[in-house]
């Protein structure tokens, strides 16, 4: 592929700098031109990006932007330092794969639950291109079922999720009752509720048809 040649106005405009402070810069080497048949000086475009710190488009596609997930269920759990202990392993993971991890969300919430709001705010970062892998301890730590299409989701923007352990920890079948518990919770409030409601307006009904002479 060709590189694409700057004139010396070029830049002098992108670099915000004179004629004068570019010809020094030539002298010390920091930008090296070329000369044209005719004799005019050009400068490689990728040279005067790298002067401004700018990553070219395959430089930036092997930089590894990463977010860390973690999540554990209940409140108790966090109070005897699951939660920590999980951040902990995942950070040092990320340390021995040289990975910058520029995001660490963490929070308490069911698997079960896809309103949690560092996982939204995981899908922000997704959406918004900000970060090309997720690293999380286990799947279910995103969520409990369906990851594939969680998995499909991240991949259309280029992001990858990358889990530390494929074997889940002793403590997750007890964790999985735990969901489903509060699950189940969830959903009889909400049945609860709703017959609660009818049965209200049964009654305002009944005593309007009463009041009907």
């Amino acid at each position: 592929m060709t590189k694409k040649l700057l004139t010396t106005s070029e830049v002098c405009i992108i670099l915000n700098v004179t004629r004068w402070t570019l010809a020094k810069w030539e002298k010390a080497n920091k930008l090296k031109p070329i000369r044209t048949t005719g004799g005019h000086r050009r400068f490689h475009e990728s040279e005067v990006n790298e002067l401004m710190g700018v990553k070219t488009p395959s430089e930036a596609q092997n930089h590894k932007v990463v977010a860390v997930y973690c999540r554990v269920s209940s409140h108790e759990q966090k109070s005897k330092g699951d939660l920590d202990r999980q951040k902990a392993r995942t950070l040092e993971y990320c340390v021995k794969q040289n990975y910058k991890v520029e995001h660490i969300l963490s929070e308490i919430g069911s698997g079960m639950n896809d309103s949690r709001g560092k996982l939204n705010r995981l899908f922000d970062l997704v959406r918004s291109r900000l970060i090309n892998k997720v690293v999380v301890e286990h799947k279910d730590r995103l969520t409990r079922f369906n990851f594939n299409y969680l998995d499909s989701f991240f991949s259309s923007y280029g992001v990858e999720i990358e889990m530390i352990e494929s074997v889940f920890p002793k403590s997750y079948e007890a964790e999985l009752v735990e969901d489903i518990v509060s699950l189940m919770a969830s959903f009889s409030a909400k049945l609860y509720g709703k017959r609660s409601s009818q049965r209200r307006q049964n009654h305002i009904k009944s005593g309007t048809k009463g009041q009907v002479q």
